[in-house]
């Protein structure tokens, strides 16, 4: 079953071109000239029910704008979009009671009064029973560890207490859909930390669908399984983290620590004949650079495992940071990225 179901999605803006000169500002007065931008081009993809996929790109890419179309505060230009069986934009009183959103740097909940009490005008908002809301919000308030937060006025929160009590307020309705744009953004790693514990944890229990978008890609590697990429409004990627990292990454670095110490020409000579890069931390601990087309890993770790009196083993894969750092700065994805 799809949660998400969007089909040649297109969303243009009309941007005011300002003249000049003061000629050219009394000309804007009267007679304005607009370009026309396309902030989404015609973009296709489908999620299931219960997948938390990541939805990745740079700033004016067209990640919020999609989102704010899925959730139905823009209409499209063209193109179609049913999200939970629903067309957002047409069908907005059935549709938000089945959706949860999370913008990191917008607020839900009422500044000047208690957390408890923005959930409870929530409650009313999203039609939640007095039942169903207790025992949601004793769950969430536990899980998020909200306790000591519930009557203090949102501004005077931090904002990492006011970003556990947002994705409480995203989820006192218990929604299939949970739309996060930037919701770890700003924050300290212990609450990032805890709130990707939390998210997977409910993606567990309730198969809830959550659509990711976010700069910190640490975010998407805790948890994503698949990653849809844009650029300039286009999708240039969409599939498998893993298969991002083996099209994409360059290499991998095998840390070997040694019970003895050991000559870094030892080492070289072992792997003569691989285009493979060795450097020392100090005579027990060595890393060799293995490159995707010119070596084979498992040659390097034979050669060296079989010989050297080794302590630990450790391979490091490419940081998927480096990976789309790389893809953006190449300045099209097209030629690496099939679709």
């Amino acid at each position: 079953m799809l949660a998400i179901d969007v089909k040649n999605l297109t969303k243009q803006f009309k941007a005011q071109r300002n003249r000049e000169g003061v000629k050219g500002a009394l000309k804007d007065l009267f007679r304005r000239e607009y370009n026309e931008i396309t902030a989404v081009d015609d973009i296709s993809f489908q999620i299931p029910k219960g997948e938390i996929c990541g939805y990745i790109g740079e700033n004016g890419a067209g990640k919020s704008t999609t989102i704010k179309m899925l959730t139905g505060i823009l209409v499209p230009t063209s193109g179609e979009i049913h999200v939970n069986g629903f067309v957002p934009y047409k069908e907005r009183e059935k549709f938000v009671r089945g959706i949860g959103v999370v913008f990191g740097q917008r607020s839900q909940l009422w500044w000047d009064i208690g957390v408890i009490e923005s959930f409870q005008l929530l409650r009313k908002v999203y039609r939640v029973s007095e039942a169903d809301y207790k025992s949601r919000l004793d769950e969430l308030v536990q899980r998020l560890q909200l306790a000591d937060l519930l009557n203090r006025p949102v501004r005077k929160l931090s904002l990492g207490q006011r970003m556990r009590c947002e994705l409480a307020a995203s989820l006192l309705h218990n929604p299939a859909i949970v739309f996060l744009d930037e919701p770890t953004i700003g924050l300290d790693i212990v609450v990032k930390t805890e709130i990707r514990e939390f998210l997977k944890s409910m993606n567990q229990r309730y198969e809830t669908t959550i659509l990711l978008t976010t700069h910190d890609l640490q975010d998407i590697e805790a948890l994503c399984s698949r990653v849809i990429m844009l650029d300039d409004g286009k999708v240039i990627y969409d599939g498998g983290l893993e298969e991002l990292k083996n099209r994409w990454g360059k290499g991998k670095e095998i840390v070997f620590q040694f019970t003895s110490g050991q000559e870094l020409f030892a080492l070289q000579a072992l792997t003569a004949g691989l285009e493979v890069a060795w450097s020392q931390e100090n005579e027990y601990v060595a890393k060799v650079w293995v490159p995707t087309e010119q070596a084979n890993l498992s040659e390097v770790l034979s050669r060296v495992v079989g010989v050297m009196p080794i302590h630990d083993v450790k391979i490091i894969e490419t940081n998927t940071d480096d990976i789309v750092r790389e893809i953006y700065k190449s300045g099209s994805a097209k030629g690496k990225i099939e679709l």
